[in-house]
């Protein structure tokens, strides 16, 4: 049987542009949403790229595997646009898989410089990064690289936890980094938002906390106008911890706490934000081993995408 058209798109890709909808779901290579695989930025908007690190995990490990199952989670959504978007981003982005961030686990002092600066030369480059983690721990160095670039971020923040617990030494550990990225001027938590928290820190610094009964009582539209409040013009990052979702809805993680959202709230948030100066985003802790049916991967894969839309409705790259 002959074919018009190449498959493999990751590796076949003439456009950086277009969805690709002819490959069958189940078969190719699993390349995010069956972007080009390449680490050549010329002209590009947007690299996905994988930082899998579960080093610094409290709880279940196994989140240094989630980047390859976001992936292969892909292929079953990239046959057409995100809905209810009403356009294409791979029409207005060009976005490519820029690979993983392979560090060495065994020396574990240079593991934040490294991620550091490979997220510095996909900033360098001229294109913003679509992180897949790896526990949240990946967020502090890939927030160094953007903060050495923008400044101190606002940040966009679903998670059960707050990842704000104190501590001296800069461990590596995914409940503090936030605490340090705030300490640092990474971050300026003034005008940043958590959303979804559900576990108690009696510290919580200076973050607007929407917590998970605030969201279930005010609903995703309120959420969403909430974070537009506080976050004004300023340059956000955005980072999603999947056990923001209830783990009803993504049991593959690594600290699972009953009670928080539902995918369909989380994806209503996001749509919600459209317009806001994004300038980076990752989606982390989406670990495999502990996963039921794929739908954690799904769900990850799913807010990714949705992130891409997100990002092409920031006023900024048309200005």
């Amino acid at each position: 049987m002959s074919r018009d058209k190449d498959w493999d798109n990751a590796f076949t890709a003439t456009s950086l542009h277009g969805t690709v909808d002819g490959s069958p779901s189940y078969a190719g290579a699993l390349s995010f949403m069956r972007r080009k695989y390449t680490r050549d930025l010329a002209g590009v908007d947007v690299a996905v790229t994988g930082i899998p690190l579960d080093l610094a995990t409290s709880n279940r490990p196994g989140a240094r595997f989630g980047p390859r199952a976001i992936r292969a989670a892909t292929p079953g959504i990239s046959w057409a646009r995100p809905w209810p978007w009403d356009f294409d981003p791979f029409d207005r982005l060009a976005v490519i898989d820029y690979g993983d961030c392979e560090f060495d686990h065994g020396e574990p002092a240079a593991i934040v410089p490294f991620i550091q600066k490979h997220i510095t030369e996909i900033l360098d480059g001229g294109a913003a990064s679509l992180v897949l983690g790896g526990d949240h721990f990946v967020s502090y160095p890939v927030l160094k690289a953007y903060a050495a670039r923008h400044g101190p971020l606002s940040l966009v923040h679903f998670d059960a936890h707050s990842d704000t617990w104190s501590e001296k030494t800069r461990r590596l550990d995914h409940g503090t980094m936030f605490y340090h990225a705030v300490r640092e001027g990474l971050v300026d938590d003034s005008s940043s938002v958590q959303i979804g928290l559900r576990t108690t820190n009696d510290e919580p610094m200076g973050f607007n906390i929407l917590d998970a009964r605030w969201v279930q009582e005010n609903g995703p539209a309120a959420v969403a106008a909430r974070v537009r409040e506080v976050v004004g013009d300023n340059k956000v990052y955005l980072t999603f911890d999947i056990d923001c979702l209830d783990p009803a809805f993504a049991p593959g993680t690594g600290t699972p706490v009953c009670g928080g959202l539902s995918s369909f709230q989380a994806l209503e948030v996001i749509r919600g934000l459209g317009g806001i100066n994004l300038v980076g985003m990752d989606v982390v802790e989406v670990a495999p081993a502990y996963d039921v049916g794929e739908v954690t991967a799904l769900a990850g894969a799913m807010l990714a995408a949705e992130f891409l839309c997100l990002y092409a409705t920031n006023p900024e790259r048309s200005a």
